[in-house]
């Protein structure tokens, strides 16, 4: 069984605040690529912390390749504690309990509240340690709360031979630039 950690950047850290930005259409384009890609190699299921961005997209992706035509493929949710979304907008608040509700599992790795940055930490060595690979929507020229997550996984790498795979911007543009052509023809 192959699982994989989906993370990367929150939409503020990129500046997308709008969930109809032309900006998510294309990041969400990548995941899918990635996951298809993934899919044919043998993974099962995608781990993710549900933090909003690029997890939520990612679930979204998923969800909508259950139902396209991958229907094995599970999504799990493991958020760091209890309540995460407690202090958030109500909209990202209604966009999560959207993903939650379609999810094929969801638990906490805590099982407190927010406490402090320890319980980040022990979720991202959990989600490392339950995978297989990570794919990561980050880049190095522009840091943001995945540079943790990134750090980690390089650590676990030199231990366990871990897999991570990223999708950078400059990925992102070759995907505009594809779709582009391939709308003229």
């Amino acid at each position: 069984m192959k699982v994989a950690v989906i993370s990367g950047y929150k939409p503020y850290e990129i500046g997308i605040f709008n969930k109809q930005d032309e900006a998510v259409f294309y990041i969400k384009e990548a995941i899918r690529k990635n996951i298809e890609m993934m899919v044919e190699e043998g993974l099962e299921w995608i781990l993710i912390s549900g933090q909003i961005g690029t997890e939520l997209w990612a679930a979204e992706v998923a969800y909508e390749l259950q139902t396209e035509k991958y229907p094995n493929l599970k999504v799990g949710v493991f958020t760091p504690f209890l309540d995460q979304e407690l202090r958030w907008k109500e909209a990202n608040k209604e966009w999560y309990e959207e993903v939650l509700m379609q999810a094929d599992y969801i638990d906490s790795v805590s099982k407190k509240p927010y406490e402090n940055p320890s319980q980040l930490k022990a979720n991202n060595i959990f989600l490392l340690q339950k995978s297989d690979v990570l794919l990561l929507f980050y880049d190095e020229e522009k840091e943001g709360s995945s540079k943790y997550l990134y750090h980690l996984a390089k650590q676990y790498n030199e231990k366990k031979d871990y897999e991570i795979r990223m999708i950078t911007f400059s990925d992102l543009q070759s995907i505009v630039e594809e779709m582009q052509f391939n709308e003229q023809f």
